[in-house]
């Protein structure tokens, strides 16, 4: 008997009222609130990296329909095509006779090239993600630049057709060639003559 009292004695006491449910079911709300609130801040970072997803999608994929509607659009559009015809016109002959024409395609497939980027500028709008370049500036600099190379590469083409006898493929080629020259270089004029009225009204605006 004495052992067991001892025995009794050792054994931890409890107050009469102590519940052992409530503190299992405190445990359990506790541990259901906290994954609670990891799920929802869960879904909270699904949902805020979705949405900035999609907002960059729709941002790099930024594309301008009314672009080539516009009187610029379809000035570069034209840049484009009939500058793409004076210098093929010219590398389907044997053009390689008269050095100028060597200078003649340089400035008509560089002036072309530089037409297409900015085309592809225009279209996507990727003039509005980088705002620190000044895209008036640039495009009244680059059009009134390519009206004055493309007189000079009118002129030049229009000069070397002497080279070339008259009714033989080169004639008629080079003749092409100077005839959308001149072309290209009112295209040019006109969207210089454009870009300068929007730099002049960004400027007054500022």
């Amino acid at each position: 008997m004495s052992c067991l009292l001892r025995k009794d004695a050792s054994l931890p006491s409890f107050p009469p009222s102590f519940d052992f449910l409530s503190l299992f079911r405190g445990a359990g709300s506790k541990s259901g609130s906290s994954l609670k609130m990891e799920g929802a801040a869960t879904r909270t970072v699904i949902t805020s990296t979705s949405s900035s997803t999609e907002h960059f999608a729709r941002s790099t994929l930024a594309y301008d329909r009314q672009f080539l509607r516009t009187a610029s659009g379809l000035l570069v559009f034209a840049e484009i095509v009939f500058g793409l015809l004076v210098w093929m016109l010219i590398a389907g002959t044997e053009y390689f006779r008269v050095s100028a024409f060597g200078w003649v395609m340089f400035v008509a497939i560089l002036y072309w090239v530089l037409t297409v980027i900015f085309l592809i500028i225009y279209l996507t709008t990727a003039y509005n993600r980088i705002p620190q370049v000044p895209w008036t500036t640039v495009g009244l600099f680059f059009n009134s630049s390519a009206t004055v190379m493309y007189v000079v590469v009118a002129a030049v083409d229009a000069a070397s057709i002497s080279h070339a006898i008259k009714g033989r493929h080169n004639y008629t080629c080079w003749v092409a060639s100077t005839f959308f020259a001149f072309l290209v270089t009112l295209c040019y004029a006109g969207s210089t003559y454009l870009s300068f009225k929007f730099w002049r009204s960004r400027d007054e605006e500022q």
